[in-house]
């Protein structure tokens, strides 16, 4: 039986880009948005959880967010995961509450969110690209298996290649979209 799965891998590379795009949705460009604090993870119960998982957020105003923290053990927690995460907002911490107003936007601001875009897409490249290696590795695999001929090899590897590329594609348009919508041009 074949490992080769090409429905598989365009599976795995639409996935690297829809991560992207989530991960971008993340990114502020002004107005409070529950999305920003997707991507915070919080290390309690000994295991690391996302934030949504432990917590209810809200967006009460256009300038704020309200963290609601279920479990008051895990207030410290969630604070420190909050302000660890780089996304530049300080919590003032209210009982089981959290309160995080959202700064203007600052033109040194607006360049470290569009670093940190640049590492989402950066992250979302390798990905395209393990899963590139990975249908390479399944096709050397058959071959050895005597599965497929060498030149069906080739002409699949070349297939894989031309998907990686396509992926990586739309992966530097969706960071370099996202770049322009934080720079303001």
């Amino acid at each position: 039986m074949a490992q080769y799965d090409k429905a598989d891998l365009e599976r795995r590379m639409h996935g690297a880009v829809e991560s992207l795009k989530h991960d971008l949705a993340g990114l502020r460009t002004g107005r409070a948005n529950t999305a920003l604090l997707e991507p915070v993870h919080v290390e309690v119960y000994g295991a690391m959880m996302p934030l949504n998982q432990i917590a209810t957020i809200s967006a009460p105003e256009p300038r704020m967010l309200s963290v609601q923290v279920w479990d008051k053990s895990n207030v410290g927690p969630v604070d420190k995961a909050i302000r660890s995460a780089g996304l530049g907002l300080n919590p003032i911490v209210d009982g089981q509450n959290l309160r995080l107003p959202i700064p203007d936007l600052t033109e040194e601001r607006r360049k470290e969110l569009a670093k940190l875009a640049g590492q989402y897409a950066e992250k979302a490249r390798v990905a395209a690209r393990n899963v590139r290696r990975d249908g390479m590795d399944c096709l050397k695999t058959d071959e050895k298996k005597g599965e497929i001929s060498e030149d069906e090899r080739k002409r699949l590897e070349n297939e894989v290649q031309k998907l990686t590329d396509s992926t990586i594609a739309d992966i530097d348009a969706a960071a370099h979209a996202k770049e322009k919508e934080i720079l303001g041009h």
